[in-house]
């Protein structure tokens, strides 16, 4: 008797349909846009070192508070130091810890999901559990009460952004895994033998891959909101290392006499927040048009 040999299907598009989707993202105002300042950002987090006009901790204080200028075209802050510059590291750290929280949240949640959906019982019972609990404080909440027991640092607030974006991956996560392993290609692999770990990795993870994708584009904004928000209350990247968060902060105690430290810090979290949230939502659309995605975190 002939056996169906598994398939796999999968929401992503092909490897050669990768240019194709690119294309019809960008066909729309508010996907070129925000494929246009992601692509502007991510070269500006490289080549800051390059393209600074100024060491960003160099102080000038004969210089301080300036409005922009040809020597400083955004002006400089309290200490005299130039706020470009400072801008422009500020992006190297957002999408330095930004990227790697929201991956490694992906990566967290994608086990965690897994087990959750496919094993079942007892297993999924203390995950689902877990992840409500989770998920019970809002982000910010439960950022600021992870840093007060690790202390600030560049590693534990990626370590804290982990914790808290991983329940959401790991629900969105156990229910494609619980629709997923209803298919007939599943059952195939399961009766030819295909252990648990093969099942999961070969014929279930890349059909879910799609929609977390998506989610994960979502949350880069989200992650360099609370690391702006955790750097701004002093309990995030510590000085001098210039952050946006940072910049904000330090702004603030002299917003009367120059506004320039706060508008700047604000637009640059502003765009990148805008950019994010048009190109993944336009990217869900292109990607598979049932799939609308709408992902809130409450602040």
């Amino acid at each position: 008797m002939a056996v169906a040999l598994p398939v796999r299907h999968s929401f992503a598009p092909a490897g050669g349909r990768l240019f194709s989707v690119l294309q019809a993202v960008v066909r729309r105002p508010e996907g070129l846009f925000g494929f246009s300042v992601i692509v502007t950002l991510l070269l500006i987090a490289v080549f800051a070192p390059w393209i600074s006009p100024h060491d960003p901790a160099a102080q000038h204080i004969s210089d301080r508070l300036q409005g922009p200028s040809r020597e400083y075209p955004l002006g400089t802050d309290q200490l005299g130091r130039d706020l470009l510059s400072r801008i422009f590291y500020g992006t190297r750290v957002a999408f330095g810890v930004a990227i790697p929280a929201v991956a490694g949240a992906l990566a967290l949640g994608l086990v965690l999901g897994i087990a959750a959906g496919y094993f079942a019982g007892k297993v999924d019972n203390v995950l689902v559990v877990m992840f409500d609990t989770l998920q019970a404080f809002p982000t910010v909440i439960l950022a600021l009460a992870l840093i007060a027991l690790l202390g600030p640092s560049l590693q534990n607030v990626i370590i804290v952004m982990i914790v808290s974006f991983a329940p959401a991956y790991g629900r969105v996560c156990r229910a494609l895994v619980i629709s997923v392993k209803q298919n007939l290609f599943v059952e195939a692999a399961r009766a030819l033998g295909a252990s648990d770990a093969r099942i999961a990795a070969v014929h279930i993870v890349p059909n879910i891959l799609a929609p977390l994708r998506i989610l994960l584009a979502m949350d880069i904004p989200s992650a360099i909101v609370v690391e702006a928000g955790l750097s701004f209350l002093g309990l995030g990247i510590q000085p001098p290392t210039p952050s946006w968060g940072s910049i904000l902060s330090e702004g603030f105690s002299r917003v009367r006499d120059s506004p320039w430290p706060v508008l700047w810090a604000g637009l640059a979290l502003m765009v990148t927040t805008l950019a994010f949230t048009m190109f993944s939502e336009r990217l869900s659309e292109v990607a598979d048009p049932r799939l609308v995605v709408r992902h809130w975190r409450r602040p």
